[in-house]
């Protein structure tokens, strides 16, 4: 397959007035054409910092120290704003994760979505509203002529992350990126959301970057996933390997925080215990030491490689080591849950 998109030891920090916050430690991957890759993890992993690297979006206190970000071959970790803006809304779209406050309020829908037509596509005013119109109805709004003279207070959550999507996909791009896309919404709109976002893909051929903190919302779109933790990608893999075989005992924690509809509705979630690693001083083993239940002395004093579990498997624990122990706990865990 065609690659699209390539990360090379990407290291992204936020300069403060306490010091360096590492918020993106060395991460490495690659998005092919046509794929749709899943980044989860808690809030403040790193998830948004990479692709606002990406995007080139940093706020003014934030810097790629090192590494490299390759768009369709080339080399845009450090491209001109001039540049950057070619490729922004063209070549990559991105669905932000509050539509309230990412659209204009004192703006048409209308006119926000042909803004962008015509300064990428070179429309002229009627073609960009006629294309505006179009990219409406693609993604599900009703009275799409009607609707765009109205203002974002006039719709409603849902409505304002398809004008969102609509706004996204105007320029056909070759990556959407869409950072928490269902945030907010109820789970009955989430469903269409992602629904949409799949037919979209499979219409355009359009490869998709979906940042969510819950791994149920990546399990019907996404064909690969990567785990982030403390500014790292400790586990990545092919979806059904991630969610069938975990291999990071920080992915078993998000699996085991989400309710399972087959099993008695009195079971209790088992939350993960402790808090995130400070990245302006991050530990120097492995970011889930503290927090993890299997922690060895290993863990807490060395950098963890990503040791390789499969062809398109890899995960960034001590467990994973071959001489480690032959029982390993994550799956021993795994299998204590599955038989209670």
């Amino acid at each position: 397959m065609e690659k699209l998109l390539e990360i090379k030891n990407l290291n992204t920090s936020f300069f403060t007035h306490l010091g360096e916050v590492k918020s993106v430690r060395g991460i490495s991957f690659e998005l092919n054409k046509g794929e749709a890759l899943g980044i989860v993890g808690e809030s403040g992993s790193g998830k948004s910092v990479t692709m606002m690297s990406v995007m080139g979006l940093l706020q003014e206190n934030g810097k790629i120290v090192e590494g490299e970000i390759i768009f369709n071959g080339m080399n845009i970790t450090h491209a001109p704003e001039k540049e950057m803006e070619k490729i922004r809304g063209n070549k990559i779209g991105m669905i932000f994760q509050d539509p309230m406050t990412s659209l204009n309020p004192v703006l048409t829908i209308g006119n926000q979505i042909a803004e962008g037509i015509k300064k990428h596509l070179n429309m002229n005013t009627s073609e960009a509203i006629k294309r505006a119109i179009e990219m409406l109805k693609l993604v599900g709004i009703p009275s799409p002529e009607k609707r765009m003279k109205q203002y974002p207070h006039e719709f409603s959550g849902g409505m304002r992350q398809r004008v969102m999507i609509a706004m996204a996909i105007a320029c056909k791009p070759e990556l959407l990126i869409a950072d928490e896309p269902t945030t907010a919404l109820d789970v009955t709109i989430q469903a269409q959301i992602l629904e949409l976002m799949k037919k979209l893909k499979e219409k355009m051929n359009t490869s998709i970057i979906l940042i969510t903190h819950d791994l149920g919302v990546v399990a019907n779109l996404c064909s690969k996933i990567n785990v982030m933790y403390g500014g790292l990608i400790v586990e990545k893999g092919d979806a059904r390997e991630i969610f069938y075989n975990p291999k990071h005992p920080y992915t078993l924690g998000l699996l085991k925080s989400i309710p399972d509809p087959t099993k008695d509705s009195k079971e209790k979630l088992v939350p993960i215990d402790g808090y995130p690693p400070d990245l302006l001083n991050p530990p120097k083993g492995c970011p889930f030491a503290a927090r993890c239940p299997y922690t060895m002395e290993i863990c807490m004093e060395m950098p963890v490689p990503s040791f390789k579990i499969g062809e398109n498997h890899e995960a960034a624990c001590w467990l994973n080591h071959p001489d480690a122990p032959k029982v390993n706990p994550i799956n021993e865990r795994r299998e204590d849950n599955a038989t209670r």
